[in-house]
C-alpha cells in the first residue's frame, strides 16, 4: 500500500495540540543545542542562517504531512526549473532551495525560512505567461533574499528561543485546517505579526521585495511589466468577492503599489520577451488538472482558439484523461517531433506513451533521453513506471535507489519506491522506503519502526545492510529521544 501524507493525520499517532507541543520541545532543543542568545539582543548574532534553516526543516515537513501536494513530476520539475533561474538573479545565496506545489486552485505563494517556496497550483491559473507567474515567484524570493521573517522577529525585544519554537507550533495547529499560507503565517503568532491568520509584513519591506522581485524578473530576462499585470489581474478577478484568495491578504494590493510597480518598470529598455512554451503546457496541465471532470477537460481543451502548440497540448494531456490513450499518443507525437531537445516535451511524450501502454517505445525514449540527462527527477520517475508497466520492477527499483542518492528529499519518489519494491516482492526495501517517506513528513514513530520491521528480516549474513539500518535507526531515535526526553 502506497502511503499519503495527505491521509497522515497525525505527527505520532498523539492529537494535534499534543503534537505541536512536541515540535515545540524539538525546536527548543535544537535552538539551546546552537546556544542562540535573546533574539532581541542587538549586540548578539540574531536570527542566524542557520537557525532558519533549522526552522524550515521543520515547517517543511509539517506542510507535507497537511496539505495536499502536487505529485506530477514535470509540473515540479517546471515550478523547480522555474525557482532556481529566478534565484540566481536574485539576492538568496543559499545553494538549497525547496519547492513545495501546493495542490489547490486559488492564487498563492509562500516562502518559509530557510529557502523553501510553496507554490499553488492554482497560480498557473491566473498567471497568463512567464512573466506574470515568476512576478509571484520573485517576489517570494526577494523576502528570503532581504532575511524579511528574520529582520521581524529581530525588532522583538523579547523573543526567547522558546517563542521561536512556538512559532513552529502554530504551523502544526493551523496547518491541521489545511490552509498553507495561513499555517505559516501563524508561525508569527505570539508577537502579534499576525492579523486573521495572515502574515503581514510593513508595506516598505512589501514595496522592497516588490521592487527586488522586478530588478530579479529584468535580470533574468523576463518582462518587469509582468508584475503590474499580475497585480491587475488579481485585482480584477477578485473584486467582487467578500473573501480575497490568502496571497492578497498577506500581500495587500493597493493602487499605489501597482503604480509603483508600473513606474518602477518604466526603468527598463522596452523588450520583447519570447512566449514559453514549456510554462504554455504547464498551465494546460493545471487547467486539465482541475477540471471537474474528463468529459469538461476535453471539452476546454478542444474549445481554445490558439492552435498553437500548446493547445494541441492540452487536447493531448484531455485525451489521456478522458482514457482515450492512443488518440493521446498521436495527437503528442508530432509535438515531440517539433520540440525534440525539449525535456518537458519528451517527458509529456514518455507520459502519454506508458498510459497507452506502449512501454517499449516509452523505455526506449527515456533510456536515450537519461543518457544525455541523467538523474533527471521527471525521467527518472517515468522510467521507473516504465519498467514497473513492463514488469520489470527489480530494474524500476534499482533505478529509484540510485536516484535517491542524489534527491533523496521528494516523498514521491519515496512514495513510488515502496509501491515498487512490494511488486519486486522486496519486503525490506518496502519498509525502507516507507521510513524514508515518514520521516519526511515528520512522523519518527512510524519511520522508526518501519526500520526496524526491515532490520528483522535482514539475514544475519549481510553485514553492510544491518550496519546501515542500525545507523538509520540511530539517527531517527537521537532526534525523536529527544522529543520525549523533554516532553
Amino acid at each position: 500500500m502506497a502511503y499519503d501524507p495527505r491521509h497522515v493525520a497525525t505527527l505520532l499517532g498523539v492529537p494535534v495540540l499534543r503534537r505541536a507541543l512536541l515540535i515545540i520541545v524539538l525546536v527548543a532543543a535544537n535552538v539551546r543545542a546552537a546556544e542562540l542568545p535573546e533574539l532581541g539582543d542587538r549586540s548578539s548574532a540574531h536570527v542566524s542562517p542557520t537557525v532558519e534553516r533549522q526552522l524550515g526543516e521543520i515547517a517543511l515537513k509539517q506542510i507535507r504531512a497537511s496539505v495536499d501536494t502536487v505529485p506530477d513530476p514535470i509540473l515540479k520539475y517546471y515550478a523547480h526549473v522555474n525557482i532556481h533561474r529566478l534565484a540566481e538573479h536574485s539576492d538568496w545565496s543559499e545553494p538549497n532551495l525547496v519547492t513545495v506545489l501546493v495542490d489547490n486552485p486559488q492564487i498563492n505563494a509562500f516562502a518559509v525560512p530557510g529557502g523553501i517556496i510553496g507554490v499553488n497550483l492554482g497560480l498557473f491559473l491566473y498567471a497568463e505567461d512567464e512573466s506574470e507567474y515568476s512576478a509571484v515567484i520573485a517576489h517570494e524570493l526577494a523576502h528570503l533574499g532581504q532575511r524579511h521573517y528574520a529582520r521581524s522577529l529581530e525588532e522583538q525585544r523579547s523573543m526567547t528561543p522558546w517563542m521561536l519554537a512556538g512559532m513552529i507550533a502554530s504551523i502544526a495547529i493551523a496547518a491541521a485546517g489545511g490552509s498553507g499560507d495561513g499555517a505559516l503565517a501563524t508561525m508569527f503568532g505570539t508577537q502579534a505579526l499576525v492579523e486573521d491568520r495572515a502574515l503581514r509584513f510593513s508595506r516598505t519591506r512589501e514595496q522592497e521585495a516588490d521592487r527586488i522581485g522586478l530588478n530579479t524578473l529584468a535580470k533574468a530576462g523576463l518582462d518587469p511589466h509582468g508584475v503590474s499585470r499580475m497585480f491587475e489581474r488579481m485585482q480584477m478577478a477578485f473584486r467582487f468577492v467578500d473573501k480575497p484568495p490568502e496571497f492578497m491578504l498577506t500581500h495587500p494590493l493597493t493602487e499605489s503599489r501597482i503604480t509603483d510597480a508600473r513606474s518602477q518598470a518604466q526603468r527598463f529598455e522596452p523588450r520583447e520577451v519570447a512566449a514559453s512554451l514549456d510554462y504554455q503546457c504547464m498551465r494546460a496541465r493545471a487547467q486539465v488538472h482541475f477540471a471537474e471532470s474528463a468529459g469538461r477537460a476535453l471539452a476546454a481543451a478542444q474549445d481554445r482558439r490558439g492552435g498553437g502548440d500548446a493547445d494541441v497540448y492540452a487536447v493531448a494531456l484531455a485525451l489521456a484523461r478522458d482514457r482515450q490513450h492512443d488518440q493521446a499518443v498521436e495527437t503528442m507525437r508530432p509535438l515531440h517531433q517539433e520540440h525534440p531537445d525539449s525535456l518537458i516535451m519528451t517527458a509529456s511524450f514518455a507520459e502519454v506513451l506508458i498510459g497507452a501502454k506502449r512501454t517499449e517505445e516509452a523505455l526506449a525514449l527515456l533510456s536515450r533521453e537519461l543518457q544525455i540527462n541523467p538523474d533527471n527527477e521527471p525521467l527518472t520517475y517515468l522510467y521507473a513506471e516504465a519498467l514497473n508497466a513492463a514488469e520489470r520492477h527489480d530494474e524500476a527499483a534499482a533505478a529509484l535507489w540510485r536516484h535517491t542518492r542524489v534527491n533523496d528529499n521528494d516523498i514521491d519518489v519515496w512514495e513510488l519506491l515502496a509501491e515498487t519494491a512490494g511488486l519486486a516482492g522486496d519486503t525490506i526495501g518496502v519498509h525502507r522506503a516507507r521510513a524514508e517517506y515518514f520521516a519526511r513528513v515528520g512522523a519518527y514513530r512510524q519511520a522508526i519502526q518501519h526500520i526496524d520491521y526491515a532490520r528483522r528480516l535482514v539475514n544475519d549474513n549481510d553485514r553492510q545492510m544491518i550496519a546501515r539500518l542500525d545507523q538509520r535507526i540511530l539517527d531517527l531515535r537521537t532526534e525523536f529521544e529527544a522529543i520525549r526526553s523533554q516532553n
